[in-house]
């Protein structure tokens, strides 16, 4: 099931400050008037959102004028959801304990070093 959007206008107001305020997925693709398909933001919620998080890392939306706030926040939501449509959260690797655990990346056995005096005492002179 989709959820369509497109025939509702974004009220930019404040909206630096609204988003701040929204607590689900559902309210930021509403208030930001971004299409979404319910499978897909059922699976990926977390991470269309961190990733949003990422994209407007270093941006300071409450320093531009409230409609290119708005329009940016729209486009990067839809960038961010956009690269959960057709690939997976694991795949995306959004998250620390996602990226941590690459099987790409194995893990390099770990060696223990004990010193031989450490298991058998040397005999004083």
């Amino acid at each position: 099931m989709s959820c369509s959007l497109d025939d509702k206008p974004i009220d930019p107001t404040d909206i630096a400050k609204r988003l701040k305020g929204l607590s689900s997925a559902e309210d930021f693709f509403a208030t930001l008037g971004v299409t979404y398909d319910e499978a897909v933001l059922r699976v990926a919620r977390l991470h269309i959102l961190k990733r949003m998080g990422e994209y407007l890392a270093g941006d300071d939306l409450e320093g531009l004028p409230d409609l290119v706030a708005a329009a940016r926040a729209k486009a990067v939501l839809a960038r961010a959801y956009a690269d959960f449509e057709s690939s997976s959260p694991l795949a995306q690797r959004v998250f620390k304990v996602l990226k941590e655990h690459d099987p790409e990346r194995p893990v390099p056995p770990k060696t223990a070093f004990v010193a031989l005096d450490e298991i058998a005492p040397l005999p004083s002179r």
